[in-house]
């Protein structure tokens, strides 16, 4: 199943076929708009010519934040996400030999591939629980016990970007999160 989150259909497809743009787009989604973080990885792409986590782990940091931070930048906080992409990027090659979808095909249940998430940088529970949902239901990685390590997200609707397949799926998962924000300030 190709990937629709951003709207841009090459950055779409940067993130279809390379398990690390997925990865770090989703380390991106972070005080910043879905959409524009997922669009990151393929601006890296462009400036740097390769997703490989090694090149980018090796990368000299201030010429690799130079470059993340290029307009348009790849975050609202460019230079802090380049340095936590170098160390995505390094926890990815030297734990999965670069090879960042093992992360997940070598997870034989849902409590651990959760718990594998969240030893990234830049991943707490609920952005790990959202990153295990959006394997599950886009990508069909589906370890035993996966919807109990997600919760809610697990559930039918448009509650993340795990339930992002077009633009009318991303409208309704703003609604959604405008909802609860607006519920919360409420009560």
């Amino acid at each position: 199943m190709a990937i629709q989150i951003t709207g841009d259909p090459a950055a779409d497809q940067v993130l279809s076929e390379s398990p690390f743009a997925l990865l770090a787009g989703m380390m991106l989604d972070q005080q910043y708009p879905m959409e524009h973080a997922f669009r990151g990885p393929a601006k890296v792409l462009d400036r740097f010519g390769t997703l490989e986590p090694a090149r980018i782990a090796s990368a000299d940091p201030e010429e690799f934040a130079a470059l993340c931070a290029t307009p348009p930048a790849i975050h609202r906080f460019p230079g802090s996400m380049a340095a936590r992409l170098q160390a995505l990027a390094a926890l990815v090659e030297d734990r999965y030999d670069g090879r960042t979808e093992r992360l997940w095909t070598e997870a034989t249940t849902g409590k651990e591939l959760l718990a594998r998430v969240m030893e990234l940088p830049g991943f707490g529970k609920q952005k790990a629980q959202i990153f295990v949902a959006l394997l599950a239901k886009q990508l069909g990685v589906r370890p035993e016990g996966w919807e109990q390590a997600v919760g809610a997200y697990a559930e039918e609707g448009y509650r993340s970007v795990a339930d992002v397949v077009d633009e009318a799926s991303l409208q309704k998962v703003r609604d959604y999160k405008k909802q609860k924000k607006a519920a919360a300030k409420a009560g």
